[in-house]
């Protein structure tokens, strides 16, 4: 039997949370038990109770607020205890369309992708304003270059993940997931495709940033630090040597004067670009220090990942039911 649970990450939803648990399918080809989880991060509204009443069968809550990636990665983790097969995620504002939640699944029920990202089509999305859908589709450009992933719509937070995905998978990041998730999803080759999905408009302003400045500063550390976190080697070297190629410019101004026999009152230069020259090869050697930690990082990656894979195995020994595909490997 293949569970789904959908996962929902709340903070302050109780006036939203019951329209979007309605709106949620009930039977899907492919899937024999649907469930609903309701991650509650610090919410003083009452949303956990809500979500009871509601009749969802999991809800975790945190005591206080912790943000958005601390909210999702708790729920992959109580999702996975639950025994699900997919995992989806969406959000509590109704923004995304409940019935389109077969499609996301689709390619994961049929062994086709690891990760599916719901396309909202930002380039014409009617519910985007030009800004935000330029925005988007800059921000979707960097983190399909970063990731080597073909995902247009990057920051989209409805997606499904299949069951070795999430346990692969690490958050890692305060602000958002969804451009960390992507990045180490594409450079542990896992399969990623997306399917167009439709949007409903809401009213309610974004809870996860202030304004758009805030928003493209906070997605760019976070992109950049995935990225340095996966790629070290490369980015501290490129870094390295570009400090490199800095400081050999105040060394050839230097030189030029020497050979001029006007070498006098020009030594600041000759000091300046051997103090880069330092900094450049010191960051260069940090770059490989980086890959190294990087290297027994992906051994302690793979330790979590078979641990999982353990539990589930004994899981299935003490008579207690074991997610599909583990049974099916079994």
């Amino acid at each position: 039997m293949t569970k789904l649970i959908i996962q929902i990450p709340c903070y302050n939803e109780a006036e939203s949370l019951p329209e979007t648990l309605v709106a949620l399918p009930r039977r899907i080809p492919g899937i024999d038990t649907i469930e609903f989880l309701v991650i509650d991060d610090g919410s003083h509204d009452g949303t956990s109770d809500v979500a009871r009443r509601y009749g969802v069968q999991h809800v975790v809550r945190h005591r206080r607020n912790r943000g958005l990636a601390a909210a999702f990665q708790t729920g992959i983790d109580a999702a996975l205890a639950a025994g699900a097969d997919i995992i989806v995620n969406t959000d509590a504002d109704g923004q995304y369309a409940g019935e389109d939640i077969a499609l996301l699944v689709a390619p994961v029920v049929t062994g086709q992708a690891d990760i599916v990202v719901g396309d909202r089509g930002v380039g014409d999305n009617a519910h985007f304003g030009p800004i935000k859908r330029r925005l988007q589709r800059f921000g979707s450009a960097v983190v399909r270059r970063l990731s080597g992933t073909d995902i247009t719509d990057a920051v989209s937070g409805f997606r499904a993940i299949s069951r070795e995905a999430a346990q692969r998978i690490t958050i890692t990041t305060e602000f958002s997931y969804t451009t960390d998730m992507l990045i180490q999803a594409g450079k542990k080759r896992l399969r990623i495709t997306s399917v167009p999905i439709r949007t409903n408009r809401t009213e309610r302003p974004s809870r996860l940033f202030k304004s758009i400045p805030q928003f493209i500063v906070r997605q760019l550390v976070t992109m950049l630090r995935a990225y340095t976190t996966y790629n070290p080697l490369r980015a501290f070297l490129g870094t390295g040597a570009l400090i490199t190629m800095v400081g050999l410019i105040p060394i050839m101004r230097f030189l030029v004067y020497w050979f001029m026999g006007d070498s006098d009152g020009h030594v600041q230069s000759l000091v300046l670009g051997g103090s880069l020259l330092v900094l450049g090869v010191i960051t260069c050697l940090m770059g490989v220090l980086a890959d190294l930690i990087g290297a027994n990082r992906k051994l302690i990656e793979k330790t979590l990942t078979e641990v999982k894979r353990l539990e589930d195995r004994l899981e299935a020994y003490e008579g207690k039911p074991a997610p599909a595909k583990r049974r099916r490997a079994a």
